[in-house]
């Protein structure tokens, strides 16, 4: 019966042909159509992230045209378009200004001792927190790191004024137990000024920085420290196999982040203290380009400064994310 067999043939042989065309590449035309189906369908999350990216276009893009003021010596009156071309005399005049390897010396050394002791000491302290088996004394430890955070550095810079004046409190327990020999204002003076700082910023954002590692330690697997315990892995083995192999990848992103800052500093806190006596320690390119720019007047010089600045910062931030794909695998892009 050869019309059953052909009817048999048929059927069997539908099947494989709809896998077969099921797997075949779909035209452009239709890949776009997808594409534009499901941003329709996550309108919700579209409209979400709709915000964010009026703030960048407004904050991060719009501002990019101004940067022909740097190439310029700009007359507010005469605006952008009339002002006078002077190309790039702005930026030689930056580079053989006096101040220019004091500002230079300033920011790399303040940023690399910033981020040699802070960087490292949120690590530690998110997982000495994940260590406290005690979840109330956890969460009061966790609280009360957090809430200097919420302090601005006017309020802060204020406190520490009143601490470590000549009769400060913190002044009068260094002399009482004999780390000074007498009274003195300790902040008068520039020497040992950048330890100040740096312990400051530690006090007021150790909590607020350990929040990503402690997300990143609460995703880890728990049944690994089972495992290790079973295997008489102590408490140190399980956090230097386990804990820290797991979290690397947020370590090495927020690394990449904090070395493409090297050139920012903390502005507010920097500005808190910008007093004359204190100029040669806190002199670093946002405070002179502050000085430049606003107290001076000096738009176009001060715009060329941080144009120099943005980009020294993108080339570090390229080369701070290719060593650290080629190290841990792990990078931002």
């Amino acid at each position: 019966m050869p019309s059953l067999k052909n009817s048999i043939e048929e059927m069997g042989s539908a099947p494989n042909s709809d896998v077969t065309n099921s797997n075949l590449p779909l035209p452009k035309k239709s890949k776009f159509l997808q594409t534009i189906k499901k941003m329709f369908m996550q309108c919700e999350l579209q409209m979400m992230a709709l915000p964010g990216i009026i703030w960048m276009i407004i904050f991060n893009f719009v501002p990019m045209y101004f940067i022909i003021i740097s190439f310029q010596r700009y007359n507010v009156g005469k605006g952008i378009l009339k002002s006078k071309w002077v190309g790039f005399e702005n930026f030689v005049e930056f580079f053989s200004d006096d101040r220019f390897w004091l500002v230079i010396r300033n920011t790399f050394g303040l940023n690399l001792l910033r981020l040699a002791v802070c960087f490292p000491a949120g690590i530690i302290f998110a997982i000495l927190l994940n260590e406290l088996r005690v979840f109330k004394f956890k969460k009061i430890v966790q609280t009360i790191s957090y809430l200097p955070h919420f302090l601005s550095w006017v309020i802060v810079g204020g406190i520490m004024f009143n601490w470590m004046s000549e009769t400060g409190m913190f002044t009068e327990l260094l002399v009482n137990i004999g780390v000074m020999a007498e009274p003195r204002h300790m902040l008068g003076s520039p020497e040992g000024f950048w330890r100040i700082l740096v312990g400051a910023e530690l006090w007021k954002e150790l909590g607020w920085s350990a929040i990503i590692y402690i997300a990143a330690i609460a995703g880890v697997d728990q049944s690994l420290y089972e495992a290790a315990v079973m295997d008489g892995a102590g408490r140190f083995a399980r956090i230097w196999h386990i804990t820290l192999p797991c979290i690397k990848g947020t370590i090495a992103v927020l690394l990449v982040l904090n070395i493409g800052n090297l050139l920012g500093s903390n502005f507010d806190q920097l500005l808190v203290f910008n007093k004359p006596v204190l100029l040669d320690a806190i002199d670093v390119i946002d405070i002179y380009t502050y000085r430049m720019g606003i107290a001076n007047g000096r738009i176009s010089y001060a715009t060329a400064i941080g144009l120099f600045r943005s980009i020294f910062a993108f080339i570090l931030l390229l080369s701070a994310n290719k060593a650290s794909e080629k190290l841990t695998n792990t990078s931002l892009y």
